[in-house]
């Protein structure tokens, strides 16, 4: 049995509303900056493996693009209306409530990003002095992108506030910020007095309510943490865009637009299809075997892109019609690729683990190594709840494939299986580092797909480029903004103190391990991954640490968590993006995802009772 692909692929096409031609040139500046940045990284590879002659400037050069890359997508995610938000509360609306509450959250946009020009062009002022070291240039040239990524959001926050918005809500949405600007201004010296008993206004019940009304996240943080800092110290703030330059700036971080672009390339290029239909003619004549099937596309396929959306948009059009065929349930199908998203949240080079890796200080190869056996965990569980669930159902059988067919599909599948291998063997062999594996992955798959598949369509590569910038964009200005909330809470003393209480509690190791699941599994489902673990991991990991917990341990409990809470109804995104992407509503699969989430949990529960799950490998 071989599945063809029979939708159209799930990646956007880009130009869709666009009629700014300045924002064409902004899409056209942020493709050629996903092209140097490879082709600078991946000649860095060359030339140290190959040539034995390290470029020194190429890091540099390369963070540098990127920086810039990163605030151009978060222009383009803003006028396509892109950015992380939660929408599960505003949906339960009134249609005249949501207007203004929409009104609300399109004016906190506007403010964030007027706010931060000032003190955007006072650090570009202030940068010019620093020479870099390897290109031996001002270091304004690199953190001037963030003064014009403001600037530029600026004009499309404005005018997309006025085209969403009537001019009636608008007024009331300014009354209304007014009054609570008002209120807090008065309140001030009394915010003060409170010491830290102020955080908890600040970073819940602020943060928490603009995330409520579908502010998005990354705004949310930025209005936050500059409420606190204006009400409450004396701090310039010029720090707040400082912060967000150190928390976008690491080299790690580039490894998440090549990822993200190399998972867009594997699906246009045909090796998912391939994956697929190796998959089916080995298990797919058992009964519930497309099940299976589904599980172990979505383990290889995270083994390549790292990015979630990326993983489901290209497994879920090339296997969900064929089982929607054979009697499968759509609810079902999009309940368990829900959970296998989550399951797969520990296989590099996932986003998130290398997230953590640069917000820690976690090896991040140590990461690679340690995330495939806890995925793999994850695997058996939702395995055997598949099955529990697929005995009483009626579906169309296959004849089992025979062994020549077998070994066709292989072949045919066999240079996208290796590619999880080139990229782990690149990494663990010191070839390249966890950023530059991704251009090596980019490059294989660019030469090999084409080669072998036939099936990549030259002129996809740029919509792919700019689909690449704009959840960069996105994902970067949250990194952003949570770094700047992270040291304002540092700096108030909350961490030394959660520190010490946490440390303290009774109970040592299983305490924390399980107070842990619950926390990350509510910030996956509010916050999603990357914010959490940016805003969170620099406060807990020291804890683990504290109390004898190994960093990879924890790690894989941590992102595991996470994926629960990520793909779990009512409030997390990743189970509606399942739904979308599985075109399927949210009602018909939100009964049905609970098992293989109860599943999973358990899955979780071992990983964390056993490190050696994480950890067994890594020497």
């Amino acid at each position: 049995m071989q599945v063809t692909e029979t939708t159209a692929s799930a990646v956007p096409t880009t130009g869709a509303g666009f009629r700014w031609s300045w924002l064409r040139l902004v899409e056209g500046v942020s493709a050629i900056l996903v092209v140097l940045d490879i082709a600078v990284l991946f000649a860095g590879v060359v030339a140290r493996y190959v040539f034995d002659r390290p470029l020194i400037w190429s890091d540099e050069l390369a963070a540098s693009l990127f920086l810039w890359l990163g605030m151009l997508g978060a222009v383009l995610a803003l006028s396509r209306d892109e950015h992380m938000r939660l929408t599960a509360f505003i949906r339960q609306f009134s249609p005249e409530l949501r207007r203004i509450v929409d009104a609300i959250a399109a004016l906190m946009v506007v403010i964030f990003v007027l706010e931060i020009l000032h003190p955007a062009y006072n650090y570009v002022v202030d940068q010019w002095m620093i020479i870099t070291p390897g290109l031996d240039v001002p270091d304004s040239f690199r953190v001037c992108s963030i003064l014009v990524g403001g600037v530029l959001m600026s004009l499309v926050a404005v005018q997309s506030l006025f085209k969403k918005c009537r001019l009636r809500d608008i007024a009331i949405a300014v009354a209304a910020i007014a009054v609570v600007t008002g209120v807090l201004l008065l309140a001030s010296p009394l915010l003060v007095a409170m010491g830290n008993w102020n955080l908890p206004i600040f970073f819940v019940l602020i943060v928490g309510t603009l995330v409520i009304i579908g502010v998005p996240i990354a705004f949310a943080f930025g209005v936050t943490t500059l409420s606190y800092l204006v009400l409450t110290t004396d701090v310039p703030l010029f720090i707040l865009v400082n912060q967000m330059d150190h928390g976008m700036s690491s080299l790690i971080l580039l490894a998440i637009p090549l990822f993200i672009f190399l998972g867009l390339l594997i699906d246009v290029t045909g090796m998912a299809v391939a994956l697929v239909n190796f998959l089916a003619a080995l298990v797919g004549h058992f009964r519930g075997g497309l099940s299976y099937v589904l599980l172990g596309a979505m383990y290889l396929v995270s083994g390549i892109s790292g990015a979630k959306a990326a993983d489901m948009a290209a497994i879920a059009p090339v296997l969900l019609p064929e089982m929607k065929r054979r009697g499968y349930k759509e609810g079902e199908t999009v309940a368990l690729l829900a959970s296998s998203s989550a399951m797969s949240e520990t296989i590099p080079p996932s986003l998130i683990l290398i997230t953590i890796g640069s917000v820690t200080g976690v090896s991040i190869a140590a990461l690679f190594i340690g995330g495939l056996l806890p995925a793999a965990v994850g695997a058996v569980a939702l395995g055997i709840c598949a099955y529990l669930r697929t005995r009483g159902e009626a579906h169309i059988q296959v004849e089992r494939a025979k062994a020549s067919f077998i070994l066709k599909t292989l072949l045919v599948a066999l240079p996208a299986l290796i590619l999880p291998l080139v990229i782990r063997f690149a990494v663990v062999e010191g070839i390249a580092t966890a950023t530059e594996v991704s251009t090596v992955g980019v490059v294989y798959t660019l030469i090999v797909g084409p080669i072998v598949y036939r099936t990549l369509d030259w002129r996809r590569l740029y919509p792919l480029l700019v689909d690449t910038a704009v959840l960069s964009g996105a994902i970067l200005l949250i990194i952003g903004t949570a770094t700047g909330m992270g040291w304002a809470l540092t700096q108030s003393g909350f961490a030394q103190k959660l520190v010490a209480i946490m440390s303290d509690m009774p109970g040592g190791q299983v305490t924390f391990m399980v107070l842990s699941i619950i926390l990350f599994a509510v910030l996956g489902s509010l916050l999603e991954g990357i914010p959490a673990v940016v805003l969170f991991g620099p406060l807990l990991f020291p804890v683990a640490t504290a109390v004898g917990i190994n960093d990879v341990h924890y790690a894989m409990v941590v992102i595991l968590s996470m994926g629960l809470g990520l793909f779990a109804p009512p409030f997390g995104i990743g189970f509606y993006i399942s739904c979308a992407i599985g075109r399927v509503q949210p009602e018909e699969a939100m009964g049905r995802v609970w098992p293989y989430l109860g599943a999973l949990l358990l899955a979780v529960i071992l990983v964390a009772a056993v490190p050696w799950i994480s950890i067994g490998f890594l020497d």
